[in-house]
């Protein structure tokens, strides 16, 4: 049975209260500065407020259970430079860490090197960018945003007795220090705040002004900045969707012109890393699922295999050490990542190569902060739904590994308590569809559950298992965790990804809905109760699968939704806009146009019965504005209105005004947050009264 609506508070809308007959689109909305804007979101906060005010007590019990279960003071692993090791620790009142070292061999005296509970103080917002040591140990530099819109500011501080100065303001959040102990890299906006150029500032030189040391013109590439772990190149980085061009500087003469690896070809991407004597470029040229090329270091552009193009796998990254290489690659056909170890002598020649053994399947694996060139014992990241965050210690030399750390779990229900299975759905053209499901073991056997079906779905990204504390509340309660692992995104590979964007958008939507019926054909779902949850471009996924079929749906929670997409490609002003061309298509083109028009959710409501929704935004969002939240509710707030009484179902809107695209940036109130978030779910699944029940 389909959840009823909670007892509101009286009056009208205030999507009817704030209409303008004149702008039935509800543009004026995108006018930051109009009082009237504010006083709108404001009004649509006290409606949020006023129909959660019935479900505060289970908001506080979720936000209390998720406490319980957490291990509240967290300290890092430990990872040890030429000089020092580092860490950080965040108490367990505190919202924020504090970063400390210890000479190597004396950890009886730590030294702190950055307090950002501190720094936090009051502010509503503090988000770090970057936080970069100098190669001699000396000078800490780190970027921070206060505001939410991602614009930072840089500070330095000369250790261990001098005091942090703020020595540039709105920046992009990367840092890489030179091998000269004295010049920084970080990157500049243009005006649509696009990461466009690389400078350099010398932090010795009193008085010294930044100089750019490299412009992209081109509007849809973005730059980047890196140093191989070999700490011999600085590499400039400037890509498109779909095309990229690399740029070296050797690391200890940073005022060196940057040298162009291989010029861009379209449709082209590649990228470096480095070994005494030579690079290692994974491309996709005559190779849509990469392949590995070697370069003598002299000549960077003339490639030669080293791996070859294969049809069921991509290779995803390339990390260099002294002794070879770890290769990340993707199984096609399971939708696994794998680490592979490839142990060179030389430049190309292989002397092993075999992958790391998974600790559970499907999980997410990676590489983890491993900084030192000649490393032999490799620290990887490891979890899955049903298995918590842990770092793993590979020692090649031995072949054993070794326990670093594992996120604890507290409470009534454990993770050997968990059960995942993955499902295959059938698309509308015959596709498989991976679909990850992770529930109470107890609860498989007792037939269809109420099911919350997550979903991404672009830029390539991957949804790879990952362990939620934050999740457990509903697991307890009896609700099913689904994921599908829908095209446009990267589960599958590459060619999962380029069967999701541009002309092939639509797949992505018709997969979430495939997944959603093989939730029910295969007895997990239950039909009457399955909630969808996107955020950022999963909310244009699950937007536009509501306007495919809102009967999919009891509730939906759409986070900092992309849902304005015609409007917003038409407009390139606006941050992301050009740079994002690549994905969904440039409107000046017809036929982009209309394809954009035929799926962007604001474009095609219609009036019919759309299930709960809660929308969330933030008002310092730049990567999607508060507007398109606003937009998508006061429209259909307004199509509501016109129905009756009976039919209508809760449209909630609550927009962050102290926050950016990520939420809060404080712990405890991003906790808060996804509680209440949860209460909503827990309400449209029919549980809002159902008593945890007790493993």
């Amino acid at each position: 049975m389909k959840a009823q609506p909670l007892s509101s508070h009286a009056g009208p809308s205030p999507a009817v209260i704030h209409r303008r007959a004149e702008d039935p689109h509800w543009h004026w909305l995108e006018q930051r500065d109009d009082p009237a804007v504010r006083a709108f979101l404001d009004a649509a906060n006290r409606e949020s407020d006023a129909w959660f005010a019935p479900l505060e007590p289970l908001v506080e019990a979720l936000y209390e259970g998720h406490l319980a279960r957490r291990e509240l003071a967290v300290s890092g692993l430990r990872t040890p430079l030429e000089r020092y090791t580092y860490w950080s620790e965040t108490a367990a009142e505190a919202d924020y860490p504090v970063w400390w070292r210890h000479p190597n061999g004396d950890a009886e005296h730590p030294e702190c090197l950055l307090d950002l509970e501190a720094r936090a103080g009051d502010r509503h917002f503090l988000e770090l960018g970057d936080l970069a040591i100098s190669p001699d140990e000396t000078c800490l530099a780190w970027t921070e945003d206060t505001r939410g819109d991602e614009y930072f500011d840089l500070f330095v501080h000369d250790l261990p007795a001098g005091k942090p100065r703020r020595v540039l303001e709105g920046i992009g959040p990367d840092l890489v220090w030179a091998e000269d102990n004295r010049t920084l890299l970080f990157t500049r906006y243009d005006d649509t705040q696009r990461p466009a150029s690389v400078w350099r500032l010398d932090l010795r030189a009193a008085g010294a002004a930044p100089i750019c040391l490299f412009e992209e013109a081109d509007v849809e590439f973005w730059v980047g900045l890196g140093k191989t772990r070999s700490k011999r190149w600085l590499v400039l980085e400037t890509a498109s969707k779909d095309t990229a061009e690399c740029h070296l500087i050797p690391a200890d003469a940073p005022a060196t012109l940057p040298r162009c690896v291989r010029a861009r070809e379209p449709g082209v991407e590649y990228a470096v890393d480095h070994r005494p004597g030579g690079f290692y470029v994974l491309h996709n040229r005559q190779a849509p699922h990469f392949r590995l090329d070697v370069a003598d270091e002299a000549d960077p552009g003339q490639w030669r295999p080293l791996l070859a193009h294969r049809d069921h796998h991509t290779l995803e990254g390339v990390d260099a050490f002294d002794w070879g290489l770890v290769i990340t690659e993707r199984d096609h056909d399971a939708a696994q990542v794998h680490l592979r170890i490839l142990a060179l002598d030389g430049l190309a020649t292989p002397r092993e190569d075999y992958r790391l053994a998974l600790p559970d399947a499907p999980c997410s694996l990676a590489l983890g902060d491993t900084p030192d060139f000649h490393a032999r014992r490799l620290r990887v990241r490891e979890e899955s739904f049903t298995l918590p965050v842990r770092w793993v210690e590979h020692d090649l030399d031995h072949g054993t590994q070794r326990l670093l750390k594992a996120q604890p779990v507290h409470g009534d229900l454990q993770p050997g308590q968990l059960q995942c299975r993955r499902l295959w759905a059938t698309g509308h053209d015959g596709e498989r569809i991976p679909v990850s499901v992770v529930a109470r073991a107890d609860r498989w056997a007792e037939g269809p559950m109420p099911t919350l079906l997550y979903g991404y779905g672009a830029y390539g990204e991957v949804l790879d298992p990952w362990f939620s504390i934050a999740r457990l509340e509903l697991l307890a309660r009896g609700v099913a965790f689904a994921v599908a692992h829908v095209r446009g995104g990267g589960d599958r590979g590459e060619p999962w990804y380029l069967a999701g964007k541009l002309e092939h958008k639509t797949n992505s939507f018709r997969d979430f809905l495939a997944a959603r019926e093989a939730l029910v054909e295969h007895g997990v779902a239950d039909a009457e109760r399955i909630a969808a949850y996107g955020a950022s471009a999963g909310g244009l996924l699950a937007g536009a699968s509501l306007n495919l079929d809102p009967g999919a749906f009891c509730a939906a929670v759409l986070d900092v939704p992309f849902v304005d997409v015609l409007r917003t490609m038409e407009n390139p002003d606006l941050p992301l806009t050009t740079a994002e061309y690549g994905e969904w298509g440039n409107p000046e083109e017809p036929a982009a146009r209309r394809r954009i028009k035929a799926y962007s959710p604001l474009d095609n409501l219609s009036d019919q019965a759309y299930p709960a929704i809660f929308l969330q935004g933030s008002w310092h969002d730049s990567r999607v504005p508060y507007w398109e939240p606003a937009k998508l509710y006061a429209r259909l707030g307004e199509m509501a209105a016109r129905r009756d009484a009976a039919e209508r179902r809760p449209l909630l809107l609550r927009t962050d005004m102290t926050s950016g695209h990520g939420g809060a940036s404080g712990r405890f109130k991003a906790w808060h947050d996804n509680a209440r978030q949860d209460a909503f779910l827990l309400w449209a699944l029919g549980l809002a009264e159902t008593e945890r029940v007790e493993e």
